[in-house]
């Protein structure tokens, strides 16, 4: 769950991100990533999360600049909600409400991937190059469904991530899938459908009330 929940955690802020046409190297390509999601204010979009053999699916929203919220369809009535300050995560089956406070200083590094300045500096410490070409292949074997892909590799060892693939649907530019494997050869995946962009999502829907029967556990992330 731990591992779950620090990839949904930092990679979630790259989910509404776009890529404008007419780039023809990889780097300047994803370069532009900034300039899109700068005009992105808010979205909501099915998310459907594998990590080993775990399967999820679910809701996300998420408005700029950290606010996060995922109601999950399966495992079904879990939560995760990130409000800036803290994250809770519901777990209906074990009865147990997770909560993490973010210090001020990891909630900004967290907050900036979502910003011009935070894929700048993915683009600092990664480097980016297109994993077949910048013209549209299939998403899977047999697919209709076409994408750009790109692949990240870091430049050193402290950065989270080996590697991550991103795929790029033309047809709107957004994000249709990522692929991220740890240095552990763990592989997350994440498939992005049905993005609503810029509905002016309220702050209100990154409350979260959970049962009050359930049991609390405090700063799970750091306890073993």
């Amino acid at each position: 769950m731990k591992k779950i929940v620090s990839a949904i955690f930092a990679l979630f802020f790259v989910a509404g991100l776009g890529f404008s046409q007419g780039i023809l190297t990889a780097p300047a390509y994803f370069k532009t990533v900034s300039e899109f999601y700068g005009t992105i204010k808010d979205y909501e979009a099915d998310v459907d999360i594998k990590a080993g053999k775990n399967s999820m699916s679910g809701k996300i929203s998420f408005k700029r600049p950290d606010l996060l919220r995922i109601d999950f369809t399966s495992p079904e009535d879990q939560v995760i909600c990130f409000n800036g300050d803290m994250l809770t995560i519901y777990l209906p089956g074990s009865a147990a409400i997770l909560n993490q406070s973010v210090e001020p200083s990891s909630s900004a590094g967290a907050a900036n991937m979502s910003t011009p300045q935070g894929l700048a500096l993915m683009n600092r410490y990664y480097s980016v190059k297109y994993e077949v070409g910048q013209d549209p292949v299939p998403l899977d074997e047999n697919s209709d469904e076409t994408v750009i892909r790109l692949i990240l590799s870091r430049k050193n060892a402290s950065e989270a991530f080996s590697s991550i693939k991103i795929a790029v649907s033309p047809k709107n530019n957004l994000i249709r899938r990522i692929e991220a494997r740890t240095p552990q050869n763990d592989m997350f995946t994440f498939d992005f459908k049905n993005y609503v962009l810029n509905q002016g999502i309220s702050d209100q829907r990154f409350i979260y009330d959970p049962p009050a029967s359930a049991n609390n556990y405090n700063n799970f992330l750091y306890t073993e």
